[in-house]
């Protein structure tokens, strides 16, 4: 017989309040819990949309240190062969090497690579966006291998200006807006110690390209040094889009081309204006450098390694810089690194004229001339958030276009008209001088956004992340309430 029917007859055999006290164990025991609590419940074991898990912390190192080389070693083959085109510059002008061509036609060329790569920045970002990060690597691989081997055939200037300024600026901008952002995305507290690691990428580049430039043309000539710079290019670009990796989807990073409403946060604006005066500034120098050199009388060979020099200045500054921000404050180390880029030119180069003090102020100005590259990623992420920093930086390559297209045909303009080049030193130490003074007003918005939001969350204001992620309206508040008292904040001393 079944279990089912022993416990029947047992049931049977029992007394009637035994019978009754069997039964009312069996009865489930009604819930006595009010019907707001569970909906309570229920409502706690629903997601809401509205508060999104945060994105995993970063790892603050491991294969970052991997994508930072890699980005190094593209910076080098990106920024660092298009600093060598001061070495260029100069061979073009002493040789007459394409004739009829004008010193202005020439500062365009070198020019418009820079131009253009900020100018495609929307198309790259929207590039990596549907294509991924190493596909569109693979494309800018493609432009400047094409740039460099179509300049080695150019016979007029007009062809110089397709291959090695628009060509070159294109493919520049494709591998600097895809691999730009990677870095900070894989640190935390050594985020712009990797970064500085990451842009001296550019200044060895510089160095080792602007010597081996001057020496290939005087051996292979110009042809073959084009050809040459293709192939090595081409060949480490392509290991190093093997090798990155992103962490895009974690950080859930917007990606936006045109996140146009950043421009009303006028912190933000300063950021810009930081950029834009700093670039009219710093291409004076890559490029003027190598033909000031000889204008004071020196050889060829002697201007190519001023420029070496002075690449390799960018090349040691950068990582110090990128260390120390992390300790004294990012906007901080910023702010002080513009100001000594402006203080060196009006102090240092206007006093240049002899072998020795050029190589002086190549060295120790080089050290803090492009701050603003150093710098501008762990910056922006300070100033928009982390996950804005894509949008954010793609806007401000838009914004520099123009200076970086104009700020060395005004520095040879400058020059024809006054034959002499202490205005455009000049003109390079004050347009530092002017970035320095936007960060410093930006420094103050950043201490007072600290402070806000230290106060609307009951925290100290150590307790703080600089790196606003915009979690809750008392992020957004502590921005707004920053903008308050940033002239007044400004002279304070605080890490930011």
């Amino acid at each position: 017989m079944s279990s089912h029917g022993n416990n029947r007859e047992k049931v049977e055999d029992a007394s009637p309040s035994d019978r009754d006290d069997s039964v009312k164990s069996e009865v489930p025991t009604p819930r006595t819990e009010p019907i707001a609590t569970v909906a309570t419940v229920a409502e706690k074991q629903q997601p809401t949309s509205a508060s999104p898990p945060p994105p995993p912390p970063p790892p603050n190192g491991g294969y970052g240190w991997v994508c930072t080389i890699c980005c190094a070693l593209i910076n080098a083959h990106t920024w660092g062969l298009n600093s060598s085109y001061g070495v260029f510059l100069a061979h073009y002008l002493s040789t007459n090497t394409f004739p009829h061509a004008t010193a202005l036609e020439y500062a365009f060329v070198g020019s418009l690579s820079i131009s253009c790569a900020m100018l495609v920045s929307p198309l790259a970002t929207l590039s990596v966006r549907l294509l991924g990060t190493r596909n569109t690597l693979f494309i800018g691989i493609g432009f400047e291998t094409a740039s460099l081997l179509g300049a080695s055939w150019a016979k007029e200037i007009w062809q110089l200006f397709l291959s090695q300024g628009i060509c070159f600026g294109i493919g520049m901008g494709f591998l600097f807006v895809a691999s730009v952002g990677i870095v900070p995305q894989w640190f935390t507290t050594k985020r712009s110690l990797a970064n500085g690691f990451a842009t001296c990428g550019s200044g060895l580049g510089g160095l080792v390209y602007s010597l081996a430039t001057g020496a290939m043309l005087r051996t292979v000539g110009l042809a073959w040094a084009f050809r040459i710079l293709a192939i090595v290019a081409f060949s480490v670009n392509t290991i190093c889009a093997l090798l990155i990796r992103d962490r895009n989807k974690q950080i859930g990073a917007t990606q936006l081309a045109f996140d146009t409403k950043l421009f009303k946060r006028p912190e933000y604006l300063l950021f810009n204006f930081w950029g834009f005066f700093s670039i009219l500034a710093y291409v004076v120098l890559i490029f003027s450098l190598a033909n000031y050199a000889r204008t004071v009388g020196l050889t060829a060979a002697q201007a190519s390694i001023i420029s070496a020099l002075f690449n390799l200045g960018q090349a040691l500054g950068r990582p110090p810089i990128g260390y120390f921000s992390d300790s004294i404050g990012r906007i901080n180390m910023a702010t002080l690194m513009t100001f000594l880029a402006g203080l060196f030119s009006l102090v240092i180069w206007t006093f240049a004229k002899s072998y020795g003090v050029l190589i002086f102020y190549s060295l120790i100005g080089g050290t803090v001339a492009g701050t603003f590259w150093a710098t501008c990623a762990p910056v922006a992420a300070e100033v928009v958030g982390l996950k804005h920093v894509a949008g954010a930086l793609n806007l401000e390559w838009l914004f520099i276009v123009l200076p970086s297209t104009f700020s060395e045909p005004i520095a040879l303009e400058i020059v024809a008209g006054t034959r002499s080049y202490l205005g455009t030193q000049l003109f390079t130490g004050f347009m530092y001088l002017a970035a320095a003074g936007c960060m410093l007003l930006m420094r103050g918005w950043k201490i007072g956004e600290v402070e806000e939001l230290a106060r609307l969350k009951g925290l100290e204001v150590e307790e703080v992340d600089v790196v606003g992620e915009e979690a809750d309206d008392r992020d957004l508040l502590a921005k707004a309430g920053g903008r308050t008292g940033m002239l007044a904040n400004c002279i304070l001393w605080r890490k930011v």
